[in-house]
């Protein structure tokens, strides 16, 4: 079996998550972390066709919109230590990501953020056999431009 080779990432990157808004947004690539999380407050549960399904508002940061209202089936619940070693009772929910030109589906846990840099956090599961990661480096799936505004 021929591996292809693992494209690299920086220790940030801007991400798409493109089922839920068009805004690009800023991500810390965590590979400390086992699960990605995204920033979201007021979290619902509600039924829809015999399933569990949650509601929540997505607040990409930096001020580029306003919250985005977004709603998807709950995969799961579980608990996750955050990174003041407390363990918290999570929902998981699942939607597309793409970093770069890569596209996948990958799980979330949602989470209040508004007390980190960056509303989202990828992890080390979503990464796995996908990207490898350069810690000292940032936006490398980013084109020359915005890369450029991005560092400034």
């Amino acid at each position: 079996m021929v591996r292809r080779p693992l494209e690299a990432v920086g220790w940030r990157e801007m991400i798409a998550l493109p089922k839920l808004t068009t805004h690009r947004i800023p991500a810390k690539i965590d590979t400390g972390a086992r699960t990605s999380s995204l920033h979201a407050t007021e979290i619902e549960r509600f039924q829809r066709d015999g399933q569990h399904w949650l509601r929540f508002l997505l607040d990409i940061g930096l001020g580029l919109s306003e919250p985005v209202v977004c709603e998807l089936p709950r995969v799961g619940r579980r608990t996750v230590v955050s990174s003041n070693g407390e363990g918290q009772d999570r929902f998981i929910i699942k939607t597309r990501l793409r970093l770069g030109k890569t596209e996948f589906a990958a799980e979330f846990s949602l989470a209040d953020r508004s007390d980190m840099k960056f509303p989202i956090l990828v992890g080390r599961t979503a990464l796995r056999g996908r990207f490898m990661v350069d810690s000292g480096r940032s936006y490398l799936q980013s084109d020359a431009a915005e890369r450029k505004r991005l560092l400034k």
